[in-house]
């Protein structure tokens, strides 16, 4: 029997890397596919609890590294808490989903109380929303959630003078009546025109006067003479926007990857802290902020002074509800959702168990207590993991992790570049996939789901070694290359080092 006939899922079907925020086309099958690991149970069901019993903290910091699955739990919970702009997938199927993932009854009661309550959910990705703005603005993080804010009510986000001229005509009744005339006179939709406001102010105007009854030349321009906005300003419109919407109404913003935004940026993580603290202000438990980071709190806010450690104080309190997803989260991840097996799979691999079982402790466990890494303790845990040695897993992500504080990945904020762990092992999976039943991966296999990532001075040494060796057919030079990949690896984790 081959490797790739003992699956219980085609394991060379298409499944995304990296879960994105904004990609609604494949909410169905994340949704289906989500893992609803020990831990990250563990992590909702107090965090649920202070959602549906609100008393004062109204912030949420997901924390996990490197295919951890925190951005996919952000994203489940964005459609779990609430309705989603442009979704196909109904918020009650999310809910659907999730009370099948857990037989927990207290966890059902809450998920169910959760969904029950009437929401909109502002899902975004913040890198991606900022790239007009740049970080090292003091209001860089407030810009972001007014940007996402104004987009969601339908107004231009690329440009806050032109969103708050749009906000003035819908408050006054005349904004769909504007668009028409704008339309009449451009020839082109509004939706069109406003990106080109310096080209179209002669007909903005003529628009502007037809619905207000008298011309105000230049209309734009003093919008974007006078716009400014501020914290407070921004609480109060969201405040105004849930009241409009009924009784109990939330509006909340989830927020992935804030930590690698703000970094160790003292400034950035106290607009964090004080947009959370304005928005429960106003509106007093109806708005929430949840935020994913690689990192928990501590680590992204680093070493401060005493004053900063007072001003932090806070912001632990504002995101009282936390979530660390572990390695054992990606492991548990990653056996259900990847390397689960069908029954024939399962009965020849509990065969090669019970003939080699005894021998896994001399093969793999580590010597002189380097570290102690789960080896396989039963039969169950061999199956559920196999092609892959226990250890491989933790190892390569704490390699990574060492890769990442080496600065060793490509592109901006890329701490593990386009790939998750996901991604790396099924790309592992497929490739020993017509390899028979006993054949185990090795841990260099797992450098090429992330050498494309590498900057090219980091793999240097490895391709200056290959260039060395001699004769490059030879199975002691293929062997000599693939202990150069394990050992680059190894090296960045701390325990070896």
């Amino acid at each position: 029997m081959k490797l790739n006939e003992i699956f219980l899922k085609d394991v060379t079907r298409s499944i995304e890397g990296v879960v994105k925020a904004d990609d609604v086309d494949h909410l169905g099958i994340e949704v289906e596919e989500y893992v609803f690991t020990n831990d990250a149970a563990k992590g909702v069901a107090p965090l649920l609890e202070e959602y549906t019993n609100y008393t004062n903290a109204n912030g949420v910091w997901i924390s996990g590294f490197f295919g951890s699955g925190k951005s996919h739990l952000l994203k489940m919970l964005a459609h779990l808490l609430g309705d989603v702009e442009g979704q196909a997938f109904a918020r009650e199927k999310v809910s659907e989903s999730f009370l099948s993932k857990t037989d927990d009854a207290m966890l059902i009661a809450s998920l169910e109380k959760a969904a029950a309550i009437p929401a909109k959910s502002l899902l975004f990705n913040i890198d991606q929303k900022a790239t007009l703005i740049a970080k090292d603005q003091t209001d860089a993080l407030l810009k972001v959630f007014v940007k996402v804010f104004d987009e969601s009510r339908g107004y231009f986000g690329n440009d806050g003078a032109v969103a708050r001229f749009e906000e003035d005509l819908d408050k006054r009744g005349q904004y769909e009546a504007f668009k028409a005339a704008f339309a009449r006179h451009a020839g082109i939709d509004w939706s069109q025109g406003r990106e080109q406001t310096a080209l179209e102010g002669h007909n903005i105007d003529k628009a502007f006067a037809e619905v207000n009854g008298e011309a105000n030349p230049g209309i734009i321009a003093q919008y974007q003479k006078s716009y400014a906005v501020s914290i407070e300003d921004f609480a109060t419109s969201v405040k105004a926007w849930i009241d409009k919407q009924g009784p109990g109404f939330r509006l909340n913003f989830f927020v992935d990857e804030v930590g690698q935004f703000i970094a160790d940026d003292v400034k950035l993580m106290l607009n964090l802290q004080t947009i959370a603290e304005s928005l429960n202000t106003k509106c007093k438990g109806q708005s929430w902020v949840f935020v994913t980071s690689q990192e928990d709190m501590d680590k992204v806010i680093g070493d401060r002074t005493r004053q900063q450690g007072n001003d932090f104080s806070k912001i632990q309190a504002r995101f009282s509800a936390k979530v660390k997803l572990t390695s054992q989260d990606v492991e548990e991840v990653i056996s259900k959702r990847l390397l689960e097996k069908n029954d024939a799979g399962a009965a020849e691999l509990m065969t090669i168990h019970a003939k080699e079982g005894a021998n896994f402790k001399t093969i793999f466990d580590f010597v002189d207590g380097a570290k102690t890494y789960r080896n396989y303790v039963d039969g169950g845990r061999f199956i559920s993991t196999y092609p892959f040695v226990t250890y491989q897993i933790p190892l390569f992500q704490a390699a990574i992790e060492g890769l990442s504080d080496h600065n060793m990945f490509e592109g901006k904020n890329s701490s593990v570049g386009e790939r998750s762990m996901l991604g790396v092992v099924q790309e592992v999976a497929k490739r020993i996939g017509t390899e028979q039943v006993g054949y185990l991966a090795t841990f260099d296999q797992m450098f090429a789901g992330i050498s494309a990532a590498l900057k090219s001075a980091a793999q240097s040494a490895i391709l200056q070694a290959e260039r060395h060796l001699p004769d490059p057919g030879s199975e002691v030079t293929i062997l000599a290359n693939r202990l150069l990949k394990a050992l680059f690896l190894v090296k960045y984790v701390d325990t070896f080092k």
